[in-house]
Order: C-alpha cells, then structure tokens, then sequence
C-alpha cells in the first residue's frame, strides 16, 4: 500500500478492516503528527466509512483519497465531502507542514526565503 500508481501514500484507514496504516518510509516523523494523522484518518472512517488515505502526488501535494466498495450502501458520501473540507479547514497548518516535509526531504527541494518563518 506505499505507492498508488505515481502517488506515495503517507498514511490511511480502513473502516472494512478496521486497521490503519502508516507508511514505514515516514518513520522519522514525530510521534505527535503520526497520531494527529492516525486520529484524523480513524475518525474519519468511523464517521462516513469507506477508505481513506491520504498520498503524496509526483509535485508533493497532499491529497485525500477516498473508496467504498460498491456493495457499502451505508457509505456517506456527502460526509466524506464534508468531513474533509473540514479536515482542510481544521488541519490547514498540519497539511502544508507535510507538504513541506515531503517536497524538502522526500523530493529535495529547497526551501524558499522565509517559508519556515510564520
């Protein structure tokens, strides 16, 4: 489940198998984001069902990926649209913080003239 297709999947939930994943290659994160994504991702299945993951396109944009099989009728799909529109309200400053994390360290980037200070 690391790469899907070009995209790198950073981290996702499954409300099928009732599992998250969290991809190894991330490790160094530290252990307070890797829990805001845990939380964020089980709360989110929990609430709407499906798969969410959350992958990393070939520019280093974040993006939430859902799925539900064909046969979920309990699937919400207006919640899912809802629910992360929120996430990318609520978690705007995580978001990017991973964005830049992934386009410096994963893709060697520089960082531009005052990026880091907000």
């Amino acid at each position: 489940m690391e790469h899907d297709g070009d995209n790198v999947v950073l981290c996702g939930a499954n409300s099928y198998e009732q599992k998250f994943y969290f991809n190894q290659q991330f490790s160094s994160l530290p252990e307070s984001i890797k829990q805001e994504l845990k939380v964020m991702c089980v709360l989110y299945t929990e609430d709407v069902g499906g798969i969410l993951t959350l992958e990393y396109t070939e520019d280093g944009t974040l993006e939430f990926k859902v799925t539900a099989e064909e046969s979920d009728y309990l699937f919400d799909e207006i919640g899912s649209v809802l629910k992360i529109k929120q996430y990318r309200s609520e978690k705007r400053e995580l978001l990017e913080n991973m964005e830049m994390y992934y386009r410096v360290f994963c893709l060697g980037e520089e960082l531009e003239d005052g990026a880091v200070d907000k």
